[in-house]
């Protein structure tokens, strides 16, 4: 049985799904960047003002780490689009943080506080172990089902690496770790200020980043 909060979290992400869709298929000459960056400011500013105003505490503290978070992200997928060069971010009509589109600094952000909130929810009901399993299975989720749909828009998209369909193969492992992390980082600052949550959303980006690279070789370099 949904609790009421769990309850206007599924009815607050269905809303905002349905206006993904119309947002991003509307027929009017409005770039693809564009619509993306109103689409990731929606989210963010939805979720801070509805948690003020239903009194959702969970749902601010959550969204303060995925957001810090979310602006370190940048600096994987700018390593990964330069370095390894096995991420395209295609033109779309918004400014660029090097060569990531700007408006990945806020969209990582809702993941990322998708997988907490499954996490923090399993974890009430269960165990902390049972938050992990749950946090796992959401990750592989939501970011393979990511990677099989975003690049159609197009936002991004994998080339010179072996893919299952549209999936990185390399990257799959990494995003699950992620989605760990950020769950762990996020447990142990929960009750703490933004001088913690800062530096622990920092070290889940670095952990990312390496499990990124590491994988990478294996898959990409031993292996293949």
């Amino acid at each position: 049985m949904l609790t009421q909060q769990e309850k206007e979290t599924l009815i607050f992400h269905v809303l905002f799904s349905l206006v993904c869709a119309a947002v991003l298929f509307a027929p009017v000459a409005v770039k693809t960047g564009i619509r993306l960056f109103i689409l990731v400011l929606a989210y963010n500013m939805g979720i801070v003002i509805f948690g003020i105003v239903r009194n959702h505490r969970d749902w601010l503290n959550i969204w303060l780490f995925a957001i810090v978070l979310s602006v370190f992200q940048v600096f994987p997928d700018w390593y990964l689009s330069t370095q390894l060069g096995v991420l395209v971010f295609p033109e779309d009509g918004f400014f660029r943080i090097g060569s990531v589109s700007g408006y990945m600094a806020g969209l990582w952000a809702i993941p990322i506080f998708i997988i907490i909130f499954i996490g923090e929810s399993a974890r009430k009901r269960s165990s902390l172990r049972g938050g992990l399993y749950a946090v796992s299975l959401a990750s592989f989720v939501i970011f393979v089902g990511s990677e099989e749909t975003m690049w159609a828009l197009p936002s991004w998209y994998a080339r010179n690496v072996i893919l299952l369909d549209h999936v990185a193969l390399y990257i799959v492992i990494p995003e699950v770790i992620l989605g760990l992390s950020s769950y762990q980082a996020y447990h142990a600052t929960r009750d703490r200020s933004l001088c913690f949550k800062v530096p622990a959303a920092f070290i889940v980006m670095l952990l990312y980043l390496g499990s990124a690279s590491f994988f990478y070789f294996i898959i990409e370099r031993v292996y293949s």
